[in-house]
């Protein structure tokens, strides 16, 4: 198309616009998925390669979803799905086929790098001209400088004859540097989805496949290695079942919250490191892969990672029930789903001789599906939620809550209903006003309103009833801690 850059150009502009306009102090609320929204009609537009491939048009399906999320309630884990999703639909049509994850992967990382080099490259493309066509510094002066003095003329002479012109002139102000700087951010994070570099997808089809290697992995290596590794696993898997599973009394001086709280994270890490180490032993082609007691042994091997990781879920879940529920052991407990489940594809692979390709793809689907519905859910409700009803009023940690901030407040209705001393009392109801109050004052600003906050705000004015009197709180003129107690003057001593 003869005016392709021209009209992609405008449109990166009118999304830089856009977002100026949308957001003049920070990304928040439903504007955040209504800029991503208008991201996704512009590619659209300007795209028609997208338009017309099929797996493009899935990947704008899924970008779409995503917009919802962002809509609903904006957060971190939503823009990059969003963002992933409408980056796979500005490549997909350049591309032949999607081959796996890995490479996509790498596609999506060396895109994101594009967006600082591919804006100056193009606009440089589109500036060069055969030398014949290309005018001159000095008659490109000739021809405008008449226009732009005399324009200047008799622009000065208008605002010293009219007020209204003269006005107008000493309202306008020059964007700040800062603006400037954030306007090229924009532009250039959006610009590479509207004309991807070609570099992007070269590097990645040159990569081989996603296949570990370690040095030393020689038959007589492996077998011993195997033998080794299959005897320690084993020691700590019936350590677990004599002390965890079964609740056995520990050797002296260790306690029982001691040894289930200590492993649950370095049990994960030892896991993922076995199964890199296990894929790497039985590499497509090698003596050890074709050997059946290597084989055996490294399903054995993956068999016990499975019981670690299982030991390590029941260590997160102990230590819940111990102390309290928070959004990063919500998503710990579903990382170690995801570990599990690629330990058992790594294991099917072993058993049915599957290749690193299909490896990859299913674990990337089982992330997708992990990962997709989070960004519809708030875990910091949910986390708040099980620990008003799973613990004590006075137990029940003040502070976490008031962090979640809006995703506790109907947590916190529910807690000060509950029967408590006047002291714990005294506390809930503050840090219910808090919270309260920072959603209302949220809520009352366009920029920061989210359909999902005034949900909340609807429920909690229906769950109080005539107690429903938000305050907007004053930062620092509270004299009370983030769980609401007060802060006890310090007596002076006299000497």
């Amino acid at each position: 198309m003869r005016y392709s850059f021209l009209i992609k150009a405008m449109v990166a502009v009118a999304l830089v616009t856009a977002f100026d306009r949308l957001f003049p102090s920070d990304m928040a609320g439903a504007v955040v998925g209504a800029f991503g929204g208008l991201w996704l009609v512009g590619l659209v537009a300007v795209r028609s390669d997208v338009r017309r491939d099929h797996r493009a048009c899935i990947a704008l399906v899924a970008a779409a979803l995503f917009v919802t999320s962002l809509i609903d309630e904006p957060g971190l884990l939503g823009w990059t799905m969003f963002w992933c999703a409408i980056s796979l639909a500005a490549l997909l049509p350049r591309t032949s086929c999607f081959d796996d994850a890995w490479r996509w992967a790498v596609r999506l990382a060396l895109h994101g790098v594009s967006s600082g080099v591919q804006p100056i490259h193009d606009l440089r493309r589109a500036l060069r001209s055969p030398r014949a066509q290309r005018p001159s510094v000095r008659a490109t002066l000739a021809v405008l400088a008449f226009p732009l003095v005399g324009a200047g003329l008799f622009l000065a002479l208008f605002a010293a004859a009219n007020p209204v012109i003269a006005s107008a002139l000493a309202g306008i102000r020059l964007p700040s540097l800062w603006h400037i700087l954030v306007w090229l951010i924009v532009g250039c994070a959006v610009w590479p989805s509207l004309r991807p570099s070609a570099v992007v997808l070269r590097v990645a089809a040159r990569l081989p496949d996603p296949e570990p290697a370690l040095p030393g992995t020689s038959l007589p290596s492996v077998l011993i290695s195997l033998a080794l590794f299959n005897a320690l696993f084993a020691v700590q898997n019936l350590l677990d079942v004599a002390f965890l599973w079964s609740g056995g009394s520990l050797p002296a001086g260790m306690t029982q919250t001691e040894y289930v709280h200590r492993g649950a994270y370095p049990l994960i890490v030892t896991a993922l490191i076995a199964g890199v180490m296990a894929l790497a032993m039985l590499r497509p082609g090698s003596a050890s892969e074709r050997h059946p007691w290597a084989r055996r042994m490294v399903a054995l091997w993956v068999a016990q990672n499975l019981v670690l990781v299982a030991s390590s879920v029941w260590r997160t879940i102990d230590y819940v029930q111990t102390s309290m529920l928070t959004e990063w052991r919500i998503a710990a407990l579903a990382w170690m789903a995801l570990v599990a489940t690629g330990l058992a594809t790594i294991c099917w692979r072993i058993v049915k001789g599957r290749s690193a390709r299909w490896l990859v793809n299913w674990n990337a689907a089982a992330a997708l599906l992990v990962l997709t519905p989070c960004t519809f859910l708030d875990l910091g409700a949910i986390a708040a939620t099980w620990n008003v009803r799973h613990q004590a009023p006075a137990a029940v940690d003040l502070c976490y809550l008031n962090g979640v901030s809006d995703g506790a407040l109907l947590a916190l209705i529910e807690l000060e209903r509950r029967p408590m001393d006047g002291a714990t009392r005294d506390r809930v109801h503050f840090v219910r006003q808090l919270v309260l109050g920072r959603l209302d004052a949220r809520q009352s600003v366009w920029q920061t309103w989210t359909p999902r906050g005034a949900r909340r705000l609807a429920r909690a004015k229906a769950a109080l009833g005539p107690a429903f009197h938000p305050i907007w709180p004053v930062d620092g003129d509270s004299g009370r801690a983030c769980d609401g107690s007060r802060y006890q003057s310090a007596s002076v001593t006299q000497p």
